[in-house]
């Protein structure tokens, strides 16, 4: 098989899948909790790096609800059976990367990575999703490119794949669409919140003995709870409103 369609066979692959990838990390989180049980050693540096891997995540949340709330019906979706676009986002996040729901992704589980404090595991997670979202974007653009033709040429010819190019930011040219980003996005809003205090939990237990945490942690995982349980009610109501229509179809790019 030629190699440009094993990377478009294992990429199809690895988009079905996507969304349980990250899981596979969970056992090495585990791991690395454990061996560098330093909580208390330094309160105050441990506090600060809390706040800056929560920070992390906060912000490639803020990057996946930007990017689902301002994009275009049909598009930037949580599809895995095919490739779906209807038509080619280009403004917002979109005008200084192609990929920024994947940056989401990204900077999301990098935060809960972090806070492990293990430097051998992020580096493992950099380079393990360095690999297969390789693939996925891969095979996505060759569908984008096969849809939208030149359009998509001349987006992608100036718009860098994952890295920000962030002088050409240009703004978003639909208005937010709340009720796409609550039901897209409240699963990762309960996962920022287990995780985080899930990895303080196992930390101070495996240290001290006892699961008892600083209770800003606690504040962290009831917060995301009652968001995530808020969420979930809305999408039933948006479910039950729209029930009987025909609407566009979510999807990817």
């Amino acid at each position: 098989m030629p190699l440009i369609e094993e990377f478009e066979r294992s990429g199809i692959w690895l988009f079905r899948w996507r969304s349980y990838l990250p899981f596979v990390f969970l056992p090495l989180i585990f791991v690395a909790a454990v061996r560098y049980p330093v909580i208390e050693a330094h309160p105050n540096l441990h506090l600060a790096w809390g706040i800056f891997s929560v920070g992390v995540s906060l912000l490639g949340l803020f990057v996946r609800c930007h990017t689902v709330g301002h994009a275009a019906d049909g598009t930037s979706g949580r599809n895995t059976k095919q490739q779906i676009a209807e038509s080619l986002n280009t403004s917002g996040f979109y005008s200084v990367l192609r990929h920024p729901l994947y940056l989401g992704n990204f900077l999301v589980a990098l935060g809960i990575v972090l806070h492990s404090l293990a430097p051998w595991l992020v580096a493992i997670y950099v380079m393990s999703f360095a690999l297969y979202y390789e693939r996925i974007m891969f095979t996505e653009e060759a569908f984008l490119r096969q849809k939208f033709g030149s359009d998509f040429i001349r987006w992608s010819s100036r718009t860098p794949a994952f890295i920000p190019r962030l002088k050409r930011w240009r703004s978003a040219e639909l208005p937010m669409n709340w009720p796409k980003v609550i039901r897209a996005e409240s699963a990762a809003v309960a996962v920022i919140a287990v995780a985080f205090p899930g990895v303080e939990l196992l930390m101070h237990r495996v240290q001290q003995g006892k699961v008892a945490v600083e209770t800003s942690w606690y504040f962290i995982l009831a917060a995301g709870v009652v968001l995530y349980g808020i969420a979930r009610y809305m999408k039933r109501r948006y479910r039950r409103r729209d029930s009987g229509k025909v609407g566009p179809r979510e999807a990817i790019t």
